[in-house]
């Protein structure tokens, strides 16, 4: 569910979620839209995709975002 929203809120992202317990998790995205954008507003933008679900369902995330030419 998690990884489908982000998809949608940042399509053609990869995404991979990870959790241990269904309330925290950790996350890794990696996006074009997050080219010359700050740490700050590349969480934000996955934050808008999750909505909220922040602070509700999700208790925490451990966000890890990049660009591709990053990933390389």
């Amino acid at each position: 569910m998690i990884e489908q929203l982000i998809r949608d809120g940042l399509p053609g992202a990869e995404v991979s979620v990870s959790s241990d317990d269904g309330v925290h998790f950790e996350a890794i995205v990696v996006s074009d839209d997050f080219s010359g954008k700050s740490m700050i507003s590349r969480h934000r933008m996955v934050y808008a995709a999750l909505g909220t679900l922040m602070g509700n369902e999700i208790h925490a995330l451990r966000l890890q975002t990049r660009t591709p030419e990053a990933q390389a």
